[in-house]
């Protein structure tokens, strides 16, 4: 029974330690936990753990803080993850729903995760080159120019106006739209660049010059709404966490404002059997996060796109991952319809 046992302290010891940023002593565990045993029995207990590299006494205090490696043998033992309270579920979707604009969608997670988990709230946008096409829509708009609309999978729309020769009508746009949806439709956003040409390719003469140029301008949409982003929010809560950190929490701010620290975090960290990634400390090869830990999860299916919680290694481990979890799950319903 040793192992088991030793395994609830230090369950203890961390949800303790997490709650009061207090070391924990024996008596205290006795006193708040019910273990079932004496004091002196947790001191034993305490002391393997230590020997194991699990917890560890913080200068010459008398209690246990956890050490990363603890931190990661209590997140690899949670088998039931609280679910949220049926306010919090509430909370999340009447604020995701109603809204068909994605980046309207995404700014409200991670600004609702931010406020469930109270640490920063990272969502990557998802990449079109991952998507496929869903919808094209040609509108004019009168003196030569007309309206384009690319429409992912992912729910992504991207807009851009094109010229055009005065004389194209809507009956033209029509037949156009028609053409490039049936060459794109369900394909790859990297590929429509090449499908929407040669489909404007083998247009009647009258169409060919229109054709060209909405080619061109779907193609371009296509493009540069491959290039990756970080939306995030709840910056304020790391401020409110300095003392978790040794020596200031510069770098992990600098590495949130480059991004491309966090897309490569993110790109490299793998999914348990439940769908989460838990990435710990210098589990991260990325120096500036050394101090710092990232819940996350994918959310829209066809993409590598992530939503996640960064913060202090000293993380409600259990609550983020819970919050990470169902607001994934809806955000992927709301993308999904």
């Amino acid at each position: 029974m040793s192992e088991p046992r030793r395994l609830e302290v230090l369950r203890a010891i961390v949800e303790d330690y997490v709650h009061s940023r207090e070391p924990v002593g024996s008596k205290a565990l006795v006193d708040r936990h019910g273990l079932g045993v004496s004091a002196a029995t947790i001191r034993n207990d305490m002391a393997a753990l230590e020997e194991e590299g699990l917890i560890v006494a913080p200068h010459t205090s008398a209690g246990r803080i956890p050490t990363e490696k603890g931190y990661r043998r209590f997140v690899d033992r949670i088998e039931d993850v609280k679910p949220l309270s049926p306010a919090e579920r509430r909370a999340i979707q009447s604020l995701l729903e109603g809204s068909d604009d994605m980046d309207v969608v995404l700014d409200r997670t991670v600004r609702l995760l931010a406020q469930l988990t109270h640490q920063v709230a990272v969502i990557q946008v998802p990449r079109f080159s991952d998507a496929k096409v869903r919808h094209i829509e040609l509108v004019g708009l009168g003196a030569g120019q007309a309206l384009v609309v690319l429409i992912s999978t992912t729910g992504k729309v991207e807009q851009r106006v094109a010229l055009l020769a005065p004389e194209t009508t809507d009956a033209d746009l029509h037949e156009l739209k028609s053409a490039f949806l049936t060459a794109a439709a369900g394909r790859r956003m990297d590929d429509v660049r090449d499908l929407c040409q040669a489909a404007a390719d083998q247009l009647p003469p009258r169409l060919a010059p229109a054709g060209g140029q909405l080619a061109a301008a779907l193609g371009a949409l296509a493009r540069n709404s491959g290039v990756e982003r970080i939306i995030m929010a709840g910056t304020a809560n790391l401020a409110r966490a300095t003392g978790d950190f040794s020596h200031t929490i510069t770098p992990v701010l600098e590495a949130l404002e480059e991004q491309v620290v966090l897309l490569r975090l993110f790109s490299e960290m793998e999914q348990d059997a439940h769908g989460i990634s838990v990435s710990i400390g210098s589990e991260h090869a990325h120096g500036s996060l050394a101090e710092a830990s990232v819940v996350a999860t994918g959310y829209v299916a066809g993409s590598t796109a992530k939503v996640g919680v960064l913060g202090p290694t000293r993380m409600d481990y259990p609550n983020s991952i819970a919050a990470v979890r169902a607001v994934a799950r809806y955000l992927s319903r709301i993308l999904a319809g």
